[in-house]
């Protein structure tokens, strides 16, 4: 009984003391964050700050794109039919953003016709999502704060040096704490469907083609590991976490997996259309993108009281990622 109660007090020990040493880290991450120059108002969050971790490279370390350069479909000749790329459309303006550049910088800023945009790519979340980049009457401009929370990319703005959770798109720490950016319906596609649907459209193209390897893979066979990287939350237990899943953004957000959606080639989900082709090579595969394994293309579309088929916002990342930031969410399998 002696021994027991012993036991008891040490467990109760070491629990006060993990507590301790956790809150304490907790408080001492802004004054550590401080100090490497950030003016973010940190007594404003709604994540806890244990929960954000340094990826490595320091605040712009992964440079985002500015002054983003464009050429033709036809001029872009370096590009491979089944790279993949992320295409927008709005107010009949097309542009593509090969995950080629992407996976170097993962933020460019940018205008689609007329809409301020932000264009993001978290390499080890494979999510590809765009936002509007206003909030009120304010455009803002993106950099990488060289953090990470549930090892997805931690963006901040310029404006306030807020940090943005790029998922979610939602600003977790600072000024615009509790703040959602719009998110844009866009295509994670192979090169040659974006210039099948957008002869006219334009590509982006390095500043510097010099600058970094672009084309090859700097995460080989990232997307076949056993566990995602600088990730220590729960996993999901009764799918692969590194299965890709296709998730739908609503108020309420949906995930399929893409195997499923892959084996029925067309799926129906109340008022939302999937539907899935080969032809797209993954980015997080081979050391040259290009020869990445075929991981298709998906469309995520509505279809309006006209009864036609609009396109929706929605992205294919990993399931460990939706578990995450969802945990009460359902994959569809």
């Amino acid at each position: 009984m002696q021994k027991s109660e012993s036991m008891s007090r040490q467990s109760l020990i070491i629990v006060v003391l993990l507590s301790l040493s956790l809150s304490l880290q907790a408080q001492a991450a802004p004054r550590k964050w401080s100090s490497e120059g950030w003016t973010t108002d940190f007594t404003r969050h709604s994540v806890k700050f244990d929960e954000i971790l340094s990826g490595g490279p320091p605040k712009d370390g992964i440079p985002a794109i500015d002054d983003p350069q464009f050429v033709t479909v036809s001029a872009a000749d370096d590009l491979q039919p089944r790279e993949p790329v992320i295409g927008v459309k709005i107010a009949g303006e097309a542009k593509a953003y090969p995950l080629r550049i992407l996976i170097w910088h993962e933020i460019v800023n940018d205008t689609i016709g007329g809409v301020p945009v932000v264009v993001t790519y978290c390499p080890l979340c494979n999510a590809a999502i765009v936002f509007e980049r206003k909030v009120g009457d304010r455009s803002l401009t993106f950099g990488t704060t060289g953090k990470l929370r549930n090892s997805d990319l931690v963006m901040y703005d310029r404006a306030t040096e807020s940090w943005w959770q790029q998922f979610t798109g939602e600003a977790i720490v600072g000024e615009f704490t509790g703040t959602r950016l719009r998110p844009v319906p866009a295509r994670l596609e192979s090169f040659e469907r974006f210039a099948k649907r957008h002869p006219n459209g334009s590509v982006l193209v390095p500043n510097d083609s010099n600058f970094r390897h672009y084309g090859s893979n700097p995460y080989v066979r990232y997307d076949s590991s056993e566990r995602p990287f600088l990730f220590d939350g729960n996993l999901p237990k009764d799918i692969d976490p590194m299965a890709r899943v296709v998730v739908i953004r609503q108020a309420k957000p949906r995930a399929v997996s893409l195997e499923l959606l892959r084996r029925r080639g067309e799926l129906e989900l109340e008022d939302v259309t999937l539907s899935w082709v080969e032809g797209q090579a993954s980015a997080l595969d081979h050391a040259e993108i290009a020869k990445g394994h075929d991981v298709g293309n998906v469309v995520a579309q509505r279809k309006g009281a006209d009864g036609v088929l609009t396109d929706i916002p929605y992205d294919v990342t990993f399931a460990f990622v939706f578990h995450a930031f969802h945990p009460d969410g359902t994959i569809m399998k």
